[in-house]
């Protein structure tokens, strides 16, 4: 199933899609109590999906929504935390990031990188990414598979993490090259507003196959910048579930974005950063395209 957020007359409705993203329900005609995507994930949603399933057997087809002209948002419009990050999870972007500034991004890793994104809105398809010009002179884009977790967890094993998935989803981890070196941290660089474009949907675990042997890519005005492949990540889905539950508690609803692959503006030389009117579109097997314009 794919679960979306689409915005119809103002009105922002949580949507399950059983036909591809053809069309969908509105999950309070489904009998969910809900008012947001925010508020089903926190609900241990994977509980649900066998429910969510005879539901829509029983439904009038009738009664869909038409999504191909739908305003999709993202799936989760406002996030309940902070997104938790894996950084310099590919090893060609680990070598490309410290060509770009070896005191930022250069030196010994043995360990996984985590770090914190502030995201008050997730954008979603078509939204804007904010060009910050008096602010940014160094915008950059980063193609990552987003994992949702769909029950709280802690001191999870492999076995527990690979089963709390509720779904994946693309994300842009948008960048402000100059904030995120200036401050030798990446908070501030990766946090204004509007740098968290999301979607366009969340596919559920049981429809994405393996996590870790997905095509993944993105282009700027249709030209290929970055293509991969999620096996060719350093730590793996489950491994940083499993390390970071070790400590803390992740809540459903949780979103952790992964990491990105080579092929970002500051990898090229002299670097590519976007620029008003660009057109960035990040894509993930099995689960579509997410596309985002400057402005």
């Amino acid at each position: 199933m794919r679960f979306y957020t689409i915005k119809i007359n103002d009105e922002y409705l949580p949507v399950v899609s059983s036909d591809g993203g053809k069309t969908g329900y509105d999950l309070r005609q489904l009998g969910f109590q809900i008012q947001s995507m925010a508020e089903f994930l926190r609900k241990d949603p994977l509980e649900k999906l066998s429910l969510i399933s005879d539901e829509i057997k029983k439904s009038d087809p009738s009664k869909t929504i038409g999504l191909e002209h739908a305003k999709i948002c993202a799936p989760v419009i406002h996030p309940d935390q902070d997104i938790i990050c894996l950084g310099i999870n590919y090893s060609e972007h680990a070598a490309e990031a410290s060509g770009f500034s070896k005191e930022a991004f250069g030196g010994e890793r043995p360990y996984t990188i985590y770090f914190s994104k502030r995201v008050s809105y997730a954008s979603g398809v078509c939204d804007p990414i904010p060009a910050y010009e008096e602010l940014v002179d160094s915008l950059d884009y980063e193609v990552e598979l987003g994992v949702v977790i769909g029950k709280d967890l802690k001191k999870a094993s492999a076995e527990e993490a690979l089963s709390s998935i509720f779904g994946y989803t693309i994300v842009n981890d948008v960048s402000a090259r100059n904030l995120q070196t200036r401050h030798k941290q990446w908070y501030l660089g990766k946090s204004l507003d509007g740098f968290f474009p999301m979607g366009p949907c969340i596919v559920t675990a049981d429809e994405i196959g393996d996590p870790e042997d997905l095509d993944i890519s993105s282009t700027v005005n249709d030209e290929p910048r970055q293509h991969s492949n999620t096996g060719r990540m350093i730590q793996s889905v489950t491994n940083a579930i499993v390390e970071l539950s070790q400590g803390m508690t992740l809540k459903a609803g949780t979103i952790i974005a992964t990491g990105t692959p080579s092929g970002v503006g500051m990898g090229f030389d002299p670097p590519r950063f976007l620029k008003k009117g660009d057109k960035v579109t990040c894509r993930i097997e099995n689960i579509g395209e997410l596309t985002n314009y400057v402005e």
